[in-house]
């Protein structure tokens, strides 16, 4: 925007359902909305200190697919009727004026191919920014509609590229989601790109911008919990600063008193740093969320955290939860808000496995914490620790790799304070009374459906109370064992004989 030619003009926001694209779209109008440096936070200010925003006087384009029919012209308040996604950026950049420099284009819902270059050096600096554009390009067919045929949006991709590209001070964003033939099985989610003819969109799509676009992620884990974060708490003082850093100490060298019972990686120094950057969440609990939760369907990265976040927090807040962080073993399950938050994303039948087995008012994790008050019940272990599976495993279930280990499951338990040695017997006994909790190895999680283990037990629980029962049983499989009496005169199969 500034003229340097080395900077890239074309931009490809590209990353799966919710990693931030609009977000960091409306980063960027808010960049050249004509506020100066100062007016943004220190961090932006860091940035962009030496590029005199406020005096480029940049023209602003945003073309929104989903705002965008097909087949609907839009009316302007002079009456002009606009038909395409090139009509409507020509009447963005200048009203009428520029319009009318492609109008015959726009009419007959053919791509405008130099006058597109024309109009844009004539109106630079000019910052373009197209969201959902598949979206838009899935909408149109092979017949003519206002907005043009399916094939003429890649052409017009291809001369909006080239254009911004040949004209110094021109930018175009566009927000295009990762394909699996481009991004190396990173695939977009089926939900955003909407069926066959979404697909086709995207491929062509990506196949014509990637020519000239640099390719980039707005948000990786890191950036994604720093604008959960940020967008939930505010910027901590002086003060608070120095609480949170001795609240990370006391984390990391809780870790590392007790040394092989975490990951080796909450020992270092970095993992510190981890936690004083995510307060007052805890990185694992980000961790679970981007890791695993975000391989679901409609799950987004940064709305579906924040929304989920700020649910939890809500909760914990009015319950006055003192917990130093927020774990996956702090989640509060059992509040109905927080776990249709969570179940949303999950087949129904989670719903009564979380109230019978994870975290209802009396689950059983509930009653085994209260069975024993004084090793489990005073820090709801049980209950701390069943939350923790669940997070980390419900994703996961239908993959091969499902489940949660040891060590990575007392990172979402153990707060300063608690006795890790009494972890493993809770576990235990969680694992002998839960319905739907497995165990192969060291890794841990729930299902949808029973396990044979605690299948069995109800049925021998069962027939505890039905001796009489039990005893016909025996005496029936004996029976045919003994037809041959061998030596003895007799040999009697039921004491009742």
């Amino acid at each position: 925007m500034s003229g340097d030619d080395n900077a890239s003009p074309v931009v490809n926001l590209q990353t799966n359902f919710g990693g931030g694209k609009t977000h960091s779209m409306l980063a960027v109008y808010h960049l050249f909305s004509g506020l100066p440096a100062s007016a943004f936070p220190q961090g932006v200010q860091d940035v962009v200190a030496d590029g005199d925003l406020a005096s480029l006087d940049v023209r602003k384009v945003t073309l929104v697919g989903t705002h965008l029919g097909p087949n609907q012209p839009r009316i302007k308040p002079d009456g002009t009727a606009v038909n395409t996604l090139w009509g409507e950026l020509a009447w963005q950049l200048g009203g009428r004026e520029a319009y009318d420099k492609i109008a015959e284009s726009d009419q007959s819902a053919t791509p405008p191919g130099d006058a597109l270059t024309a109009l844009i050096r004539e109106y630079a600096p000019v910052l373009i920014l197209i969201d959902e554009w598949v979206a838009y390009a899935r909408g149109l067919s092979d017949e003519k509609l206002a907005g043009g045929r399916f094939e003429d949006q890649f052409t017009f991709a291809q001369s909006l590229t080239e254009a911004v590209s040949a004209v110094p001070r021109a930018m175009l964003l566009v927000s295009i989601p990762a394909s699996d033939s481009l991004d190396g099985g990173d695939a977009a989610s089926t939900i955003e790109i909407g069926g066959e003819r979404g697909r086709r969109a995207l491929v062509a799509l990506q196949n014509v911008v990637g020519r000239k676009a640099d390719h980039w992620r707005p948000a990786s884990s890191v950036e994604s919990f720093e604008i959960v974060r940020r967008r939930l708490f505010r910027e901590p003082d002086a003060s608070a600063r120095t609480d949170i850093a001795a609240v990370a100490r006391q984390f990391v060298t809780f870790y590392r008193d007790n040394h092989g019972q975490f990951p080796s990686e909450s020992e270092d120094q970095s993992y510190e740093d981890r936690i004083r950057a995510a307060y007052p969440i805890h990185p694992e609990l980000f961790d679970r969320l981007y890791t695993d939760w975000s391989t679901l369907e409609r799950f987004q990265r940064t709305r579906g955290v924040l929304r989920l976040m700020s649910t939890v927090i809500h909760e914990l807040w009015s319950s006055n939860d003192a917990s130093p962080l927020i774990l996956p073993g702090s989640v509060p399950l059992h509040a109905p808000r927080v776990a249709s938050e969570l179940t949303n994303y999950l087949p129904d039948l989670w719903k009564p496995i979380i109230d019978k087995d994870i975290d209802g008012e009396g689950s059983t994790p509930v009653q085994i914490d209260a069975s024993r008050p004084g090793t489990f019940g005073a820090r709801a272990l049980t209950r701390r620790i069943a939350r923790s599976i669940f997070l980390a495993s419900a994703p996961t279930l239908g993959t091969d790799h499902k489940g949660v280990e040891r060590p990575r499951l007392w990172l979402g338990v153990a707060i300063p304070g608690d006795t890790v040695g009494n972890f493993g017997a809770s576990l235990e006994i969680l694992g002998q009374q839960a319905t739907y909790l497995y165990a192969d190895s060291s890794r841990y999680w729930f299902s949808t459906t029973a396990s044979v283990t605690r299948t069995a037990g109800d049925i021998a629980d069962r027939l505890r109370s039905e001796p009489e029962r039990v005893w016909e049983e025996v005496i029936r499989r004996l029976k045919p064992l003994v037809a041959d009496k061998g030596l003895f005169a007799g040999v009697h199969t039921d004491p009742g004989d």
